[in-house]
């Protein structure tokens, strides 16, 4: 075998382990149960309630920031149903706004609908932490592509949450977020 050949076998396995290492490894392989008993508990109903102020920002696909954001959130809980609105102000200048409407069940199972999401998204509470798996339609500017999103939202102790969110499109890695969430006083 000439050395070209070997070089680009190589490259192909070093190709597929990555691939490979991404599900089994990392951000997601991440499971609710890898945070079961942990503290402080996250309850939606108390940690995203009221007043919120969240700032982050967008990296796309090469892993370079796109955007920033800064967004006045509202919370509010009736038992275990629940809606939040968004109100994003991005470095552009464009704004944005989104209505979530989030059901609590048995066993900290999570539902989430909102006017761009396709279905319904799936969520669970467990411990510190909140995963939430939705398809998101972008707006027809941004191109109007759907995007398979896994949200993990941790607490911290303080109170502060701290939200990683990735994009995907046919599973890969188009963008991911960065963002903090904490109570206005």
């Amino acid at each position: 075998m000439d050395t070209l050949m070997l070089i680009l076998l190589g490259a192909a396995l070093t190709g597929a382990l990555l691939l490979i290492a991404g599900r089994f490894a990392g951000f997601r392989a991440q499971a609710p149960a890898d945070y079961a008993g942990q503290e402080p508990r996250f309850d939606l109903r108390e940690h995203l309630n009221g007043p919120i102020l969240c700032e982050g920002v967008i990296y796309g696909p090469l892993g370079r920031v796109s955007s920033r954001f800064v967004a006045d959130m509202e919370a509010r809980w009736d038992g275990d149903t629940g809606v939040m609105t968004e109100h994003f102000r991005y470095d552009s200048g464009a704004t944005q706004t989104r209505e979530w409407r989030l059901t609590l069940g048995e066993g900290g199972v999570i539902r989430a609908e909102a006017e761009d999401v396709e279905g319904t998204g799936q969520g669970w509470a467990s411990g510190p932490s909140v995963l939430l798996r939705y398809r998101i339609r972008l707006p027809d500017n941004a191109g109007g592509h759907v995007l398979d999103t896994t949200d993990w939202m941790y607490l911290c102790d303080n109170g502060t949450v701290i939200n990683r969110s990735q994009f995907r499109k046919f599973g890969i890695k188009v963008a991911e977020l960065v963002a903090t969430m904490r109570r206005k006083d």
